[in-house]
């Protein structure tokens, strides 16, 4: 099988780490040489640009500037993680709902400073956070630009969740504007559910499963089907954006 040679937008599962991804398409694609632009959250789904062959070369340039996130806030929790995966450090009664949340919504539109959260891959003297996170310890850190462009609410799936969508800048931690909402209603928050619908030039529909993709490759139809797509025209679809 000839390897391709090009970007290809996956639909990330719940469950698997952005590197678990990679290592899966490894053994089927027959190729070491792949990359990804953006982290997600193994608790996150969503678009994952993944860099295949000669493209890796640009996985750097970071084509995923600005994002596009569906988040389930859940409130009256608040975890050492930020979302419903870590350990519980405090609970509170809900004495808000959705008339609130619409409320203070407008208030997180526009340039911020956020924190990086300790769990997060962003690295303090070459060392990353989650790894002094897992040991308990808490290391300085300087809050970064971000700008959220737009924000909006979508409705109530499940008793003190609800969930919104956050147009918004690269480096741009959800699990932290979850927990800044909360603040801003009195309550605990936390994310309970998380999905990425668009990373700079790729969009969800784009995408497609893991499942699909393996079976494809499997056939040796991932070369012809046009679900790779090349550097250059991803490039020019950035340059028409701008």
């Amino acid at each position: 099988m000839q390897t391709p040679n090009g970007i290809l937008p996956v639909d990330k599962p719940a469950g698997w780490t952005s590197f678990d991804v990679l290592a899966k398409l490894r053994g089927a694609l027959g190729t070491r040489k792949l990359g990804h632009s953006g982290t997600l959250d193994p608790m996150a789904t969503g678009v994952l640009a993944v860099f295949i062959g000669k493209a890796t070369a640009a996985a750097d340039r970071q084509l995923d500037h600005d994002k596009t996130y569906e988040a389930t806030l859940r409130l009256g929790l608040r975890t050492d993680t930020g979302d419903v995966t870590g350990e519980t450090l405090e609970t509170a009664p809900v004495t808000v709902g959705a008339q609130e949340l619409r409320a203070v919504l407008p208030q997180f539109r526009g340039d911020r400073m956020q924190l990086p959260p300790m769990y997060s891959a962003v690295k303090i003297n070459g060392q990353p956070l989650y790894k002094a996170a897992r040991k308990g310890q808490t290391v300085e850190r300087t809050p970064r630009p971000i700008t959220i462009y737009d924000i909006e609410y979508l409705g109530s799936p499940a008793q003190d969740e609800y969930t919104i969508r956050v147009a918004c800048s690269k480096g741009t931690y959800i699990r932290v504007l979850a927990e800044e909402i909360g603040a801003a209603l009195g309550v605990p928050a936390t994310l309970s559910a998380l999905r990425r619908t668009q990373a700079g030039v790729f969009s969800l529909e784009q995408c497609h499963t893991l499942p699909e993709i393996l079976a494809a490759a499997e056939c040796g139809e991932l070369e012809t089907n046009g679900w790779s797509q090349s550097l250059r025209r991803c490039l020019r679809c950035m340059s028409t954006r701008a």
